[in-house]
């Protein structure tokens, strides 16, 4: 065996322990905090002359597992991503031992075809009958710039070589609820975040009351939610695709968090009307477990626009003359050159489950969900909003026993914002969780 390979082994041993098994038992910490002072002596992060032994290498990597977030942990809801996913997991590591990118056939044929197949299986869950388009891409946020580029380039197609300077002014339209990624893409794309326009009337009032707002301007997008960041919150989509058909908008949602319901027979209503957007992000990393990252952004569109949009016709890498199909050359629909093979880990953690099995994960998510509001509920002694929120994050993040967000909203103080995806998640837990709850905060009241 060569060093390399022994390193790697004692390396993986390592992992399994610190990161699997210990990191998803309920006994151990979530985190085990350090101050940024005491955790820079604690890590040795000068980066020397000389290389040090694979001992101190290892401890190295032990010290980053220890010190770490451990995410998968029963008692993790911090983030909406959580869990101990192993095939998604297995995946992630092939791909970081294979070591390729997905730019073309030629270099990443196996993860070329199983992105296109999990593409299009998303497509037929959101119903494009007839299939679309799409690329894995590096987060939500991402996807939707895309969608807004996308949108603007089918308005404005010569946007693309001669800039803003003929443009109209464009603006956009979102729900207050909306992710900030909107107004992001807004500013890096040059249309200014004071054209994105946060509604909170009704849909069928939006465009009517906002015109107004926006004399001379001409609207070209619209983004609804699909489980909006802090309440899981859905816009109506079938009440905005008929606003969005009536004056010929881009239909985009955001569909990052809330579109593993696509999956579940018992709640993909909730989502009614997706088939009729153009554009649909969903983040598989999210409730489906998928390791990060792994994002998905999809459209309806079938003649090229993604690739007309973006392509820059490398020749060094997209040459048409190639000896095989060159339409499975899919790098040049994307802003990225090098990009991960994203996709696997979600097509070897769905050939591992099936189907029944990912509906299963849903249901099971929002079941405890709803277990955990209806066991509030009946909790003396706790509200709904409480100014409290930080100093009991503060301690539940030095004890180690649990980690929560929290964060304001509108003119509301600080208050917890749960997450319950984890299929290791129990009843126990949860209840846990408000004991806990009232352990940190009792002396606060």
């Amino acid at each position: 065996m060569s060093a390399a390979e022994r390193f790697i082994h004692e390396a993986m041993e390592v992992i399994i322990d610190e990161a699997v098994k210990k990191a998803t038992d309920v006994q151990e910490k979530v985190c085990e905090w350090q101050s940024p002072e005491k955790l820079r002596e604690l890590l040795d992060l000068e980066l020397k002359d000389g290389g040090e032994s694979d001992s101190k290498i290892l401890q190295h990597c032990k010290n980053a597992i220890r010190y770490s977030v451990k995410t998968s942990h029963p008692r993790f809801f911090n983030q909406l991503f959580a869990g101990l996913e192993p095939y998604s997991m297995v995946a992630s590591f092939i791909t970081e031992a294979v070591k390729t990118s997905l730019y073309t056939y030629e270099v990443a044929p196996v993860f070329t075809l199983m992105e296109d197949a999990v593409l299009k299986k998303m497509m037929e869950l959101i119903g494009w009958d007839e299939g679309g388009d799409g690329i894995f891409n590096p987060g939500g946020s991402m996807s939707n710039m895309y969608a807004v580029n996308l949108a603007r380039y089918r308005f404005c197609p010569d946007i693309k070589e001669v800039g803003l300077y003929n443009a109209p002014r464009l603006v956009m339209f979102t729900s207050q609820e909306g992710h900030y990624s909107i107004s992001k893409a807004a500013a890096l794309l040059g249309l200014g975040t004071k054209n994105v326009y946060a509604s909170i009337l009704p849909p069928a009032d939006m465009l009517l009351s906002l015109s107004i707002l926006v004399q001379g301007a001409v609207p070209f997008f619209v983004n609804a939610t699909a489980g909006t960041t802090v309440f899981g919150a859905f816009d109506p989509v079938d009440e905005i695709a008929d606003i969005c058909e009536r004056h010929s908008l881009w239909l985009h949602v955001d569909a990052c968090w809330g579109g593993a319901a696509l999956v579940s027979n018992q709640h993909k209503h909730l989502l009614k009307g997706i088939h009729r957007a153009d554009s649909v992000a969903w983040n598989p990393h999210k409730m489906l477990m998928a390791c990060l990252q792994c994002s998905a952004f999809l459209i309806k569109d079938k003649t090229s626009l993604l690739q007309r949009c973006h392509s820059a016709k490398a020749s060094y890498l997209f040459q048409q003359d190639k000896f095989y199909d060159v339409s499975y050359d899919t790098g040049d629909k994307s802003v990225q050159c090098s990009r991960k093979p994203d996709a696997f880990k979600f097509w070897l953690m769905w050939k591992a489950l099936g189907s029944s099995e990912l509906e299963r994960r849903v249901d099971r998510a929002l079941a405890m969900a709803r277990y955990l509001a209806q066991t509030f509920k009946k909790r003396e002694g706790f509200h709904l909003l409480m100014e409290v929120a930080p100093v009991i994050k503060e301690r539940m993040m030095k004890t180690g026993s649990m980690m929560i967000g929290y964060q304001t909203h509108g003119d509301k103080p600080n208050f917890f914002r749960m997450v319950v995806i984890n299929p290791q998640v129990s009843k126990q837990d949860l209840d846990f969780v408000l004991d806990e709850i009232h352990s940190l905060g009792k002396d606060l009241r």
